[in-house]
């Protein structure tokens, strides 16, 4: 693999029609828009707190990235955006992240704020029974989704994605790329 020639690793930011503007509720109870993390490459993961494998792992994959990146992990903003708003609240969501890094920010909102935030991310996801059937409306439930963590240019602009079990280390390193590449804190794009 070392000898193969690299491909290009990140899209050109607004060339993919991945992000955009959103408004939900961070986890301690403020309104936040995508300006609001203006500024700082973003890696933002679709989830929510029942979530019993994808989510948990995840979250445990992007703190791991966080030690590894050591001084450079202030470069980035982490978002963690819940598809299950009925249940996680801005006060379930701070007790959720807070479990996994300090840094990680849980975004919520109502029904209607998550679903745009999901569809500017092309992010699809269904409440589904305890079993995997199709869910009647009462009683306990998942939510079936992707497992795509995204990161996004300082504007907010799609840049790259991991695939669920994507190493900590290649999280990292493509993480150290895109900051080499687009930049640290502040700045353009």
């Amino acid at each position: 693999m070392a000898n193969q020639p690299k491909q290009e690793t990140f899209a050109e930011p607004g060339s993919v029609p991945i992000g955009g503007k959103f408004s939900l509720v961070d986890h301690t109870g403020e309104t936040v828009t995508n300006d609001d993390f203006a500024g700082k490459l973003r890696l933002v993961f679709f989830g929510f707190t029942n979530c019993p494998d994808i989510c948990p792992t995840t979250l445990a994959e992007i703190a791991r990235t966080i030690e590894l990146l050591k001084n450079d992990a202030d470069a980035v903003t982490y978002l963690f955006v819940s598809l299950d708003p009925e249940r996680d609240t801005p006060a379930v969501m701070a007790e959720y992240v807070k479990a996994f890094d300090e840094r990680i920010t849980g975004l919520t909102g109502t029904i209607d704020q998550v679903d745009a935030m999901a569809e500017t991310y092309r992010v699809a996801y269904e409440k589904v029974g305890m079993e995997g059937e199709a869910y009647q409306g009462s009683g306990e439930y998942l939510v079936s989704h992707q497992g795509n963590t995204y990161l996004m240019s300082k504007s907010g602009e799609y840049l790259t994605h991991f695939s669920y079990g994507t190493a900590p280390e290649e999280m990292a390193e493509t993480i150290r790329e895109a900051i080499a590449r687009f930049g640290g804190v502040g700045g353009e794009t």
